[in-house]
């Protein structure tokens, strides 16, 4: 029965039964159930964060293709620079707010945070490790987060069943890491990989929650924009005086970025802004676990990156500290 049809109505798609004479109700056909469901307040902030997880989890694959052409700097600066500024023009071009004054700032500073130090340090993590290992290691992220937010004043309290969730989902990305973690461990690239992850995640996560708590008049999806735009300039310079390798151009690493700019700035990210405006971080924080699910598998699937029965039952416990988080977390979501 559709949790909108009206009080009494039956479990038949046709019309109820005639009610007696005496009977003043009025009896309604029922909305189909596609309908009802797109009318449910958070359809749509469910549905951004499931092109969260799908899109951003490519992204790891996309980005060490578009390594092979483009510099770490100068391909961050490039993508944010093409995004940012498409959607800023479209938003002009359909005449919507655009952020100034202090919104202007509150978008330019957290993009800094989340995008040029965030996003920043996983690309160049991904010059040093494979883009699987990248995407499992981000896995620990829900800690930065959620620990974050409850430290700062006013931030959502953490609960027991959430905090175990968590530690169930990164369990099973253990499983995933640890059979390459004994020939690596010892690797200086490894440990230069993981600690520059630790920076962006610390980044991006006060960035998220920054723009979270201040959020102006501009829709999240421009100051969005707005982010990607000040991310890419504020790179720009050093992409121009930092030595790096020269951008040797292939169809395969024009795709990549092209790919990057369209389905992880333009899509993933304004997902990204807009969802953690309407749902808890303890929810939000889970599309890292399944975006590492998504660079593992592409990661074999391209490149042969190890996947077997471990990791196979490493994705199993991680789908059920996803459920465990989102179970316990929906008190707050309502």
């Amino acid at each position: 029965m559709c949790p909108f049809a009206p009080s009494g109505a039956g479990d038949s798609p046709a019309l109820a039964p005639v009610p007696r004479q005496r009977d003043a109700r009025v009896f309604l056909p029922h909305p189909c159930y596609p309908e009802c469901l797109s009318r449910h307040p958070l359809f749509k902030p469910y549905l951004a964060l499931g092109a969260v997880c799908l899109f951003w989890g490519t992204t790891y694959l996309g980005i060490r293709m578009a390594l092979e052409a483009f510099p770490p700097l100068a391909l961050v600066s490039i993508r944010y620079i093409l995004s940012g500024a498409f959607m800023l023009a479209y938003a002009a071009a359909r005449g919507l707010y655009l952020p100034r004054g202090k919104d202007l700032a509150v978008a330019c500073f957290s993009g800094f945070f989340t995008l040029t130090i965030g996003n920043g340090a996983l690309v160049f993590a991904e010059t040093l490790i494979p883009s699987g290992m990248a995407g499992l290691i981000v896995t620990i992220s829900p800690f930065w987060m959620v620990g974050m937010e409850a430290l700062l004043p006013g931030g959502e309290r953490l609960h027991g069943p959430t905090i175990g969730g968590m530690a169930v989902g990164l369990a099973g990305a253990t499983l995933l890491f640890t059979p390459d973690a004994g020939s690596h461990a010892a690797a200086r690239h490894v440990f230069q990989g993981f600690l520059m992850l630790q920076l962006g995640m610390a980044g991006w996560s006060f960035g998220s929650i920054y723009q979270r708590r201040n959020a102006g008049k501009a829709h999240s999806m421009i100051a969005g924009a707005v982010q990607q735009l000040a991310a890419g300039l504020v790179l720009a310079p050093f992409a121009l005086v930092i030595h790096e390798h020269p951008i040797h151009w292939s169809a395969r690493g024009a795709l990549a970025l092209l790919y990057l700019v369209c389905f992880g700035s333009i899509v993933g990210y304004s997902a990204y802004v807009y969802v953690m405006d309407r749902l808890p971080v303890a929810i939000v924080s889970v599309y890292s676990y399944v975006n590492a699910i998504v660079a593992v598998a592409l990661g074999w699937l391209v490149y042969r990156e190890p996947f077997g029965p471990r990791e196979a039952l490493a994705m199993a416990v991680i789908f059920a500290g996803v459920a465990l988080v989102k179970r316990y977390s929906r008190p707050a979501a309502a």
